[in-house]
This record gives structure tokens, sequence and C-alpha cells, in this order.
């Protein structure tokens, strides 16, 4: 067990400075940016014990205990719109394992690729307070800092723009059209009349 620093676990007898439960079998953590926020998954697979454990956010949302069988699936559900997820826990010769995530049925690299095509996410800081605002180009939701905001849409002369504010700042988000059929239409965040620019997440 990797712990940081090469000192040894026991010295001189001495008992463990942790209980034997404490100590984890993660194997692996994922990042995943939702329109509700960045979240983190955790994985725990014993493949001595069985043992398999899922963490959302810090939050145990799946423990099995005594699993015979070491490869499988484990499916739970991530974030506000509850959004499915999957693990999948493959044998890769002897006692070696893979395990990959899975987003509404695709890998994670191919959820993210379509992610980036269907929303457009800015970064900001407004009165001393970081701000995460993601527009969902299909429904033309828009979240901010993992809460659904209250949007009014208005058309105007070169295309629309959905309102919105955080905290006393006047937002919206302007469409227009590219003028070119590959690139469609652009979203530009607007706060108290400046552009942001866009976060590639």
């Amino acid at each position: 067990m990797a712990s940081g620093d090469d000192s040894p676990i026991f010295e001189d007898d001495e008992s463990p400075p942790y209980s034997l439960e404490k100590m984890t079998d993660l194997v692996a953590v994922w990042e995943v940016a939702l329109s509700d926020g960045v979240h983190k998954i955790e994985f725990e697979h014993g493949t001595t014990s069985g043992k398999r454990v899922v963490y959302v956010d810090g939050k145990e949302v799946i423990r099995k205990e005594w699993m015979f069988k070491l490869v499988g699936k484990e499916t739970f559900y991530v974030g506000a719109a509850k959004t499915k997820a999957t693990i999948n826990i493959d044998a890769v010769g002897g006692f070696a394992y893979e395990y990959t995530l899975e987003i509404n049925g695709k890998s994670l690299k191919k959820y993210m690729e379509n992610r980036s095509k269907t929303t457009n996410t800015w970064v900001l800081h407004l009165d001393s307070e970081d701000f995460r605002v993601v527009l969902e180009k299909d429904t033309l939701d828009v979240w901010c800092n993992g809460k659904k905001m209250e949007t009014a849409g208005e058309f105007v002369d070169d295309g629309t723009e959905t309102h919105f504010n955080i905290g006393n700042h006047d937002c919206y988000i302007k469409a227009v059209s590219s003028g070119k059929r590959k690139e469609g239409i652009i979203h530009s965040l607007i706060v108290d009349n400046r552009e942001i620019p866009e976060t590639v997440e």
C-alpha cells in the first residue's frame, strides 16, 4: 500500500494508527462535468474481499461486500438531473482489472466529446465568488453553480438573448448565426455588458 512516504507501516510492534476497516481499495477516480457541476466519482474494488464501493462527490452511493464475482458492472446516478453512470469492471489477464466509466451508455470520452457539441460552459469570478454557467443547447436550459436558472428569452435584430441574473448582475446569452453551416449558432455570455470567454471542459 502506498502511503505517500517511505516509512514502514508498523514500527517496533506498535499498532497501526488506523483500523483495517478504514483502509481503502481505491482503484479509480473520475471527474465528470455535467450541467449542474463537476462531479467526482471514486471506486473501491477489493479484489481479495470482493468489496465494491462507489462514492459520488464524497458520498457513498453503493456498497457491496463479499462479491464472489470480481468482474461486472455497478450502475448509479450522478447530479441533479440523475444522469445514469455505470462502472465496468473487466479482467485484463491474471489478477489485473480494468475500470471504465460510462455516462448515459457512452464511454466517458465519447460522452464528453458529445457534450462539448451540445453545451457551452463559462467560468467567471464575480463578487469574490466563482461561478460556472452552462447552456444546454438542445433545451436552452441555463445552469449556474448546480442550479437551473430562471430565464427570459428575447428576439433581437441579429438573433436571440436569454436573460438571467447572478446575484445583482444582469446576464444574458446571445445566440447569433455564424453564417456558416458547419459552425451553426454562436453563443456568447454577456455579464454587465462584458463578454465572458468560453471555458473548454
